[in-house]
C-alpha cells in the first residue's frame, strides 16, 4: 500500500481563529534554539544557550543595581 503523503500547514495557512499563543511561542523558541544548534560546530554552553532564548543574567550579590 502506497504512503500517503502529508503536507505541512503553514503558519500563514493556519486557521488563527484556533490558536494557542503560549505553544506558538514556545514552538518559535525551540525554533531559534535548533537554528543555533545547528548552525554551531560544537554543544553551545547554557550561556549561549541563554544568549539564543534571550535570557538574562541573575544579578549577582555584588551587583550595584538598584
Amino acid at each position: 500500500m502506497p504512503l500517503k503523503e502529508v503536507s505541512a500547514l503553514r503558519y500563514d495557512e493556519a486557521d488563527l481563529r484556533f490558536h494557542d499563543r503560549v505553544a506558538l511561542d514556545e514552538i518559535e523558541l525551540y525554533a531559534e534554539v535548533l537554528s543555533a544548534v545547528a548552525a554551531a560546530d560544537r554543544r553551545l554552553t547554557a550561556a549561549e544557550l541563554d544568549e539564543v532564548l534571550g535570557v538574562r543574567q541573575p544579578a549577582t550579590a555584588d551587583c550595584a543595581c538598584s
